[in-house]
């Protein structure tokens, strides 16, 4: 009950609007498409009492389209959370450090040099983006790893890498290059429950362990010398936090490709809507998914029959809050 009852009011307040969000999202999102199916058609087929054609469009072709979206966006915010506190510093997401840069080398080294499928494409994401975190993490420490460091290590080693999937490409064949291409933008498109299963078992398996981690998590905002003096070990916990982002990234970009700023944006919306010090893990995770579920249902509903990727439609977005977020933090510090 104590531990209840230290949950800001307007963070209760803030995850259940977002929650509400997101339910009304998915409902019109699995509604959307060349056969429109009304609100109260997609509840009724969710609840087993639809029609048979409405439960296969339903059930079969857009749901798992639209959970695949939402928790590939919750593990993005919660991952970006993380990177953001142990940091100490807003631009500290997987897209600034390095990560989605590793995928997507290792991605294009697997559709260029090894002509791997579809589950080797994702491993080949998944072992190249893990492996840029260790050498960023490698790189930065010094007797212990700072935000500020790790995150100018980071951007360093996202350059290299940027210029090793250009390498790759050039290397390609014109169908080579085409899938690449199509991987690297990030979307949601033919995903289905093979898809929905892996990032919801993920999200399972880690999440309490980010819950867990919560708490030294918050006193690691406060610095490293507070946080050792409040009995926290320092480099293990950060390593330990560290090591549960990553994993969260990893297998969002797996299921979905490196869709790139909903890890950097959504902590912070979180933040400016709950207005409380703290990482906000859970409304980070439930901002990513109304932010990466919203851009889904942008991309199919902008150009009319075109549907566009959805990287498209978050890279567009994330960059302007890019510049508005580096314009602000400016400001501040010039104040």
């Amino acid at each position: 009950m104590t531990a209840a009852l230290r949950i800001p009011p307007r963070s209760v307040g803030v995850g259940l609007a977002l929650s509400a969000t997101l339910l009304a999202l998915l409902v019109v999102s699995v509604g959307t498409g060349e056969f429109e199916i009304p609100p109260g058609d997609v509840v009724a087929a969710l609840a087993g009492q639809g029609d048979r054609s409405t439960e296969f469009v339903v059930e079969t072709l857009r749901l798992p389209r639209a959970l695949t979206g939402a928790l590939v966006g919750a593990a993005l915010g919660i991952g970006g959370a993380i990177f953001q506190s142990v940091t100490r510093n807003p631009l500290g997401s997987p897209d600034i450090v390095g990560f989605m840069q590793g995928a997507a080398a290792g991605a294009v080294l697997e559709i260029v040099v090894l002509g791997g499928g579809a589950f080797a494409i994702a491993a080949g994401s998944v072992v190249g983006g893990v492996g840029a975190a260790a050498l960023v993490y490698v790189l930065a420490y010094r007797g212990g790893v700072t935000g500020y460091r790790l995150v100018l290590v980071g951007i360093g080693i996202s350059a290299m890498l940027i210029a090793v999937t250009d390498y790759l490409l050039t290397r390609s064949t014109l169908d080579q290059a085409l899938a690449a291409q199509v991987w690297l933008t990030g979307s949601l498109n033919g995903r289905g429950w093979e898809h929905v299963r892996p990032v919801a078992a993920g999200l399972a398996v880690l999440l309490p362990v980010a819950a867990l981690l919560a708490r030294p998590l918050r006193t690691l905002e406060l610095g490293d010398d507070a946080a050792r003096a409040l009995g926290v070990p320092v480099e293990r916990a950060r390593l330990a936090l560290i090591a549960v982002a990553v994993a969260l990234t990893a297998i969002a970009t797996a299921s979905a490709g490196p869709i790139v700023f909903v890890a950097l944006a959504a902590p912070q919306i979180a933040r400016r809507l709950t207005r409380v010090a703290g990482p906000g893990v859970g409304c980070a995770a439930l901002t990513g998914a109304v932010l990466l579920v919203g851009a889904d249902f942008l991309s199919q509903r902008l150009f009319g029959d075109v549907q566009l990727p959805v990287g498209v439609v978050t890279g567009v977005a994330g960059g302007a809050y890019l510049a508005w977020l580096l314009a602000h933090e400016w400001r501040r510090g010039a104040g």
